[in-house]
């Protein structure tokens, strides 16, 4: 059962940051935070109230920003209308004026100062406290909101202004109180990696009961602090997170057999989950769905197609899907193998049964038209469900409710969806930990076991290997037959095992990627030089009828068709984008307008 996150005392206990648009008059009135002290912060079922506060700011979408953030990197297209778009994200023209910068700002401050409420007054409380069953109680509920403050400042420092943002650790009394100025990217990271290092300390490997299913853990901490190493080239210390989440067995943190259960309602915070973040459909639905104190999220309008109730407002880049499509079977693997009528193009007169479409991997993260081994949205196939017109060769399928509903209007009210956001999951840590025991592609002692790993992820979705045939913990599974060194191996999770297994998951996951690494400019010029077309896909549609999907099946190359349509991806991107400029999103103007201290 969801753990919901519900706002009881946002009203009361505070006002956000300028940008979060308080009201002239707040000023004017008895200061809300001296009442609060006095009428609720009185013990520590006041500061779980307060808490649950915390993660109900923590559940607004504009923090993770999951189109745009993922529009700046190379994962998508902005929705439809090919070859035209005014998005600025994906063109690498925005500025410090866009709503989707100001709202990630403001939505991010707020977890903060709510956090900041909840640490001032548990701290106060404490103290007062002979109890030692309280002191613990209070101790984790402090451990929480620090990992809510710390990661909240991990991504501000990732996103803004080369990490040059303004600290909080108090709770703003005063008009001026709210004027910070920047504080140093170094002492931003030291702030955030102070309260992750608290959480770690504190919080429990797993919380018990069904009421505690989505509390941040010490595993959430360990991923957060290993990555923000990562980030920084410190694989040494990166390893040691990394490896306690992995090993450690308090955390009861496995791989889930079924990749799809990442994605779905039905596997929500399964042993894979690290960070996940909750939402159901069930609650508020009086609320316009964009509201911050919404506990559902759009998302899956956002990208589902257009005749299933969506807005297909992201779809997957050209270079994405046909490495989705390309991924090659391991075909010593059952799972690869699907029922097939007798004359069936390749179906085995013996065994009745014939490879799979496309990987399993593949098949759960985007919705291609010739896929016919996974359903689509009202169990049917891909090419009955949707019309793949428009220059619209796939989907993604993260984030939408194709498994449960026969479309998304189905969600009443419209434009809702309980679906959760998975932050951080096993998979990545793998992936994480094999870049840092390759430190980056300059090691080769590492090589071995970061293989093991990659290839963990693999045979979850029942891939072919990677390394030499007969190596590894499945010397029997098809392996690609290629002795890798840390160079080549770092070359495929950048470009292959990381995009492909984490495509649109995260906070602004590929981004981050290819901006550390130093190849967003190289790589947008790359894939603006490729080329690609799209044939038709002839089928017997549900009815028995021949129908045809126009222009549904990417191809690489040049148009064979006279006068057909070629797909070219990041051109003006390539153009476009300067890392001094496009490498971190600017302070909002609306927050440099407000403060006077920005500007010193």
């Amino acid at each position: 059962m969801k753990k919901l996150i519900v706002n009881k005392i946002a009203v009361a206990l505070l006002c956000v940051i300028c940008s979060t648009a308080c009201s002239d008059d707040y000023l004017e009135e008895t200061n809300p935070n001296e009442l609060s002290t006095g009428s609720f912060w009185k013990n520590n079922v006041d500061l779980n109230g307060g808490l649950t506060a915390v993660y109900n700011a923590f559940k607004n979408t504009s923090i993770f920003n999951v189109v745009s953030d993922n529009h700046r990197s190379d994962m998508s297209w902005p929705g439809f209308g090919r070859p035209n778009t005014q998005n600025s994200f994906y063109l690498q023209t925005f500025n410090d004026a866009e709503n989707d910068i100001r709202n990630k700002w403001s939505a991010t401050y707020t977890v903060i100062f709510r956090s900041n409420q909840v640490i001032s007054n548990g701290e106060r409380l404490i103290a007062t406290y002979k109890d030692q069953d309280k002191i613990d109680f209070a101790t984790q509920i402090i451990a929480q909101a620090k990992f809510f403050r710390g990661i909240s400042y991990s991504y501000l420092y990732n996103m803004y202004n080369q990490g040059s943002v303004p600290i909080f650790d108090f709770v703003p009394e005063a008009e001026s109180d709210f004027y910070q100025p920047l504080s140093s990217a170094s002492e931003v990271k030291a702030f955030y990696l102070a309260d992750l290092e608290f959480a770690y300390e504190n919080l429990p490997p797993v919380w018990d009961g069904n009421s505690n299913v989505g509390r941040v853990t010490a595993a959430a901490a360990a991923a957060e602090l290993g990555r923000s190493y990562l980030y920084e080239e410190d694989y040494t210390a990166a390893e040691v997170y990394f490896n306690d989440i992995i090993t450690n067995g308090e955390y009861g943190r496995a791989l889930v057999d079924n990749i799809g259960d990442n994605f779905s309602e039905a596997g929500e915070f399964n042993s894979e989950s690290i960070l996940e973040v909750s939402y159901s459909i069930n609650f508020k639905s009086e609320l316009n769905p964009y509201d911050s104190q919404n506990v559902s999220n759009v998302l899956s309008r956002i990208f589902a197609p257009g005749n299933l109730g969506g807005y297909r407002a992201s779809m997957p880049s050209a270079w994405l899907q046909l490495a989705y499509k390309n991924e090659e079977l391991d075909m010593s693997d059952p799972r690869n193998f699907v029922p097939c009528e007798d004359g069936e193009e390749g179906c085995d007169p013996v065994t009745l049964m014939r490879p799979r479409s496309y990987s399993l991997r593949a098949s759960y993260s985007i919705a291609v038209v010739d896929d016919m081994d996974t359903p689509y949205y009202g169990g049917l196939s891909t090419a009955d469900a949707t019309v793949f017109n428009n220059k619209e060769t796939a989907y993604f399928r993260k984030y939408t409710n194709w498994a449960t509903v026969n479309t998304e209007s189905d969600i009443v009210p419209n434009t809702r969806s309980g679906l959760n956001i998975r932050l951080v999951r096993l998979a990545d840590v793998y992936l994480m930990l094999a870049e840092c025991l390759i430190k980056g592609g300059t090691d080769d002692a590492g090589v071995e076991q970061a293989m093991a790993l990659v290839n963990e992820v693999r045979h979850r979705s029942a891939l072919k290997l990677i390394g030499p045939n007969g190596s590894g913990t499945y010397p029997g599974a098809d392996h690609d037959d290629i002795a890798y060194d840390a160079k080549t191996l770092m070359e495929h999770l950048m470009y292959v095992e990381r995009p492909l297994e984490l495509s649109e998951e995260g906070h602004a996951t590929r981004f981050l990627d290819l901006r550390r690494w130093g190849v967003l400019k190289e790589r947008f010029q790359d894939l603006s030089q490729r080329r690609y077309w799209a044939d038709n896909y002839p089928f017997i549609d549900k009815e028995g009828k021949p129908l045809t999907r126009w222009g549904s099946i990417l191809k690489e190359g040049e148009s064979p068709i006279a006068n057909g349509f070629t797909f070219i991806d990041y051109a003006q991107a390539a153009v476009n984008y300067n890392e001094s400029v496009h490498g971190y999103y600017p302070i909002p103007n609306s927050e440099v307008t407000a403060n006077p201290n920005l500007n010193n």
